[in-house]
């Protein structure tokens, strides 16, 4: 649980691609793979390897994490919460359960009243870039590469596993789940079968390839000089995939703390419902982690906080799951808007997009209650005769949320055109849904396996849930898209019959 998708930008990669709207700053969340500054330091006593015996498995020879529990245990439940009272964490008013919601979560004990401050999470219980490693010479390592805060803490992670009781944080680690809910896990022919359809498909094979491309750069560039530090029997692809699993699922990022990013435990057994609005922070005069409940809660009733203002895609894409249909009032889906090459003017508008940061083909959100600003200037700009061609830049800089003034723009000679081109591309997409929805019910899985048939049942679930939502949002855009081009058409023949009777009148 945690609101990474918002931190990501600055705190893992300064060099990302500019986001177009400021409506659409959800969307910031993909990164390039990492660079590092070369460095002419070198540690010359390495006093702290990592055992690659009973204590690490192989895991890039079976895929397997050989620490965490399954996402439904209660197992190293009671192990943690013992661990982390001695620690310092004041009682508590909620304990770990299975839930209906989450598989796991925090229960109330007792009645809890609306507005009541709970956790109290003191920041010695925090997983920080600043946290003191079980082996100082690794993060020493790390440090002198100037390695930012997102793949030291995904390296931090696998360092501390691996040493099992020998880190301060095994108790920790054994209760986080050995796969987490995550589209990371999903294979590029699941992700192909099942997201067809939608955009989240294209940003979780982004978000895979860039978790790739940042465990390349770690492995070339210190990993395989150091391999007594980081051997890869536990520094490899599938370790790495379960640490940016957990990052993605469980970093919070804390406004008080100048947003500081942490890893906060206890903290995040929180799952989260769309109908609550309290987040996570950091209180000052408790100096703890805490959140204000909005509602009540009865003993036995599962608390729940907000993982953000996020969309059903960006739930299934960093937690693995997807609301029910109709409950989240943030949902939302992209949709693409390309120039056609076609056009008279085509690289007229391309140059112009170019200057403002976008590219031929964007992606903007459509919601229940409508669409940004930006995708209507975009689609001003798609539509737009030569004679326009003065205020392509003005059209390309509304399109990126770069206009100075902040009222929408608006070209009345060429509305109806650019409602039928936003409609045009809502009625495309919404065919890829059929398609997709009408032949899920007769998927063939071709497995044999009860595990992996049950996997792809889930998964497919998943998927029917994320594009049926999606659909319905573009089935509203539909509607409001043609009622709007009813009422311009209708517009402009009653001032027709009236200019056609004026003209009858005066022969």
């Amino acid at each position: 649980m945690a609101e990474a998708s918002r931190i990501l930008r600055t705190t893992f990669i300064p060099t990302l691609s500019q986001n177009p709207s400021q409506n659409r700053a959800y969307l910031n969340q993909f990164y390039s793979p990492l660079i590092f500054k070369r460095t002419k330091t070198t540690i010359h006593t390495l006093r702290c390897s990592i055992s690659t015996g009973e204590t690490a498995t192989k895991t890039s020879l079976n895929n397997s994490i050989p620490w965490g529990c399954d996402i439904d245990s209660l197992e190293n439940a009671s192990a943690l919460q013992e661990w982390l009272s001695e620690s310092g964490l004041p009682p508590q008013k909620m304990a770990i359960q299975r839930v209906d919601v989450g598989e796991r979560g925090l229960v109330a004990l007792n009645n809890i009243r609306k507005g009541e401050k709970l956790l109290f999470v003191p920041p010695s219980l925090f997983i920080t870039a600043e946290s003191e490693w079980s082996c100082p010479d690794a993060g020493k390592v790390l440090q002198q590469y100037n390695v930012p805060d997102w793949p030291l803490l995904a390296t931090y992670l696998i360092s501390e596993a691996s040493l099992i009781n020998s880190s301060r944080w095994n108790n920790y680690i054994s209760a986080l789940p050995r796969q987490p809910y995550s589209l990371l896990y999903w294979t590029r022919s699941e992700l192909d079968r099942y997201l067809e359809a939608s955009q989240i498909r294209e940003r979780a094979i982004e978000r895979i390839n860039d978790v790739t491309g940042t465990y390349n750069d770690l492995r070339l560039r210190i990993f395989s000089k150091y391999p007594d530090l980081f051997p890869e029997e536990v520094f490899n692809m599938e370790t790495f995939k379960w640490s940016f699993g957990i990052l993605f699922s469980r970093l919070v990022r804390l406004p008080a703390m100048d947003g500081r990013v942490a890893l906060v435990p206890w903290a995040d057994m929180l799952n989260h419902s769309c109908e609550v609005e309290t987040f996570l922070d950091y209180d000052k005069s408790s100096q703890g982690v805490v959140f204000t409940t909005d509602r009540a809660y009865e003993p036995g009733e599962q608390v729940f906080i907000s993982y953000g203002r996020k969309s059903n895609g960006e739930l299934l894409l960093s937690y693995g799951f997807v609301p029910r249909e109709g409950t989240n009032p943030r949902d939302s889906v992209e949709l693409s808007l390309s120039l056609g090459k076609s056009d008279r003017c085509y690289k007229e508008k391309l140059e112009a997009l170019k200057k403002y940061g976008l590219s031929v083909s964007q992606c903007y959100p459509l919601q229940i209650t409508g669409w940004p600003s930006e995708l209507m200037a975009y689609a001003y700009l798609a539509v737009s005769p030569p004679s326009m061609n003065r205020q392509f830049e003005e059209m390309a800089a509304a399109a990126s949320n770069k206009i100075t003034s902040k009222k929408d723009i608006r070209y009345p000679e060429i509305e109806e055109d650019a409602l039928q081109f936003i409609l045009d591309a809502c009625e495309s997409s919404i065919s890829k849904y059929s398609k997709f929805l009408q032949a899920s019910g007769s998927m063939d899985l071709d497995v044999t396996n009860p595990k992996i048939l049950n996997r792809k049942l889930f998964l497919k679930q998943l998927a029917v849930d994320l594009c049926t939502s999606e659909q319905r949002i573009l089935f509203r855009a539909q509607y409001i898209l043609r009622r709007r081009l009813r009422d311009i058409r209708s517009g402009e023949l009653r001032a027709l019959r009236i200019f056609d009777g004026f003209r009858k009148l005066f022969k």
